[in-house]
């Protein structure tokens, strides 16, 4: 087996978690709807999670999952014959970035139709971390999904919170074949949605459009997490369309006016690669909007020319990134 990515402090000391068990529940989350505050340590690599305090722990953090998470199904219920998930698998470590601009816009992007995991789905940039920094694995993820490569010392950062994913994402569409703890990391850089933009070179073998939501669509978008179609802003305050930019197979690109009530759908009971939001991003979305509430003094200088947001813990640095090779299956975010 793989080196563990994401362990448990339950006895007093680390342990694995079997890609069968539900994260959240061993971390004592009820039948209630979470989050759950969760005490974060990490080194590269790897993601540490207890219940309560623990020395070196970086940062305390709200975990979540959907409410159809199919792992909290079968811990639920008897598992009917036939329904034997991997044994010698754990659970897997990913990162999504938050991308704020100077002008409080984020970066979302479609995934292509044609991808194993999460087909069509609108997330940040993220993916799989390896051994590496957690950080770096995310700036990674952002460089090579959009092109773009922040300066040192243009940037700051905060981690927001967790989210235990499942693909595919309800019992209804099939046992799960990947079972992740994604943790968002918002990056606010000091450049403009405009200056960005114009540095964004999508790869179109995993982005087929991008956009940038403001915070009137994102609380929208955010307050269909639990699966109800009630937008944060009645429907009447809400654009018809929001701009994006289309990928085309060729790398070319074009606009494309994207219905607001494409980001609104949740997630569908049966199998089908419906164009919407995942529902963790969702999640990541509402964090971002408690954090722009919340509005704080300008970032710290860190030592190696980044910034970290003076809410999160001291622990957390800033390091170059080390870019390194990618496995094509990514996690929703």
């Amino acid at each position: 087996m793989a080196a563990a990515r994401v362990l448990l402090l339950l006895s007093g000391r680390p342990e694995s978690v079997g890609f069968a068990q539900s994260v959240c529940g061993l971390l004592g989350a009820g039948p209630g709807p979470g989050p759950w505050p969760t005490h974060c340590g990490w080194k590269p690599g790897q993601l540490l999670l207890s219940d309560r305090p623990f020395p070196g722990a970086s940062a305390r953090l709200p975990l979540q999952r959907p409410p159809f998470c199919p792992f909290a199904a079968l811990d639920q219920q008897p598992r009917p014959p036939g329904t034997e998930l991997p044994t010698s698998r754990g659970v897997d470590l990913g990162v999504a970035i938050i991308l704020q601009s100077s002008d409080q816009t984020v970066l979302l992007t479609r995934r292509t139709r044609t991808l194993r995991v999460s087909p069509n789905l609108w997330v940040p940039p993220g993916g799989h971390v390896e051994l590496e920094e957690l950080l770096d694995g995310g700036l990674r993820e952002l460089r090579e999904e959009s092109g773009l490569q922040l300066p040192a010392g243009q940037f700051s950062w905060v981690p927001l919170g967790l989210w235990e994913s499942a693909y595919p994402p309800r019992l209804s569409w099939g046992l799960p074949k990947y079972h992740h703890i994604i943790l968002y990391l918002l990056v606010i850089s000091q450049e403009s949605e405009q200056q960005l933009q114009a540095r964004i070179q999508p790869n179109p073998s995993e982005v087929s459009a991008f956009t940038w939501l403001g915070a009137d669509v994102a609380a929208a978008v955010a307050a269909t997490e639990d699966g109800t179609e009630t937008p944060g802003l009645p429907s009447q305050e809400l654009p018809p369309s929001v701009p994006a930019v289309e990928i085309e197979k060729n790398g070319g690109a074009r606009p494309l006016a994207l219905p607001v009530s494409t980001l609104l759908r949740t997630t569908p009971a049966t199998t089908e690669d419906t164009e919407r939001v995942s529902t963790g991003t969702k999640f990541a979305l509402g964090l971002w909007l408690q954090h722009l509430a919340r509005q704080s003094p300008p970032p710290r200088p860190c030592k190696s020319g980044a910034h970290v947001d003076p809410g999160c813990a001291k622990e957390v640095q800033n390091a170059d990134p080390r870019h390194t090779n990618q496995e094509s299956d990514k996690p929703s975010a």
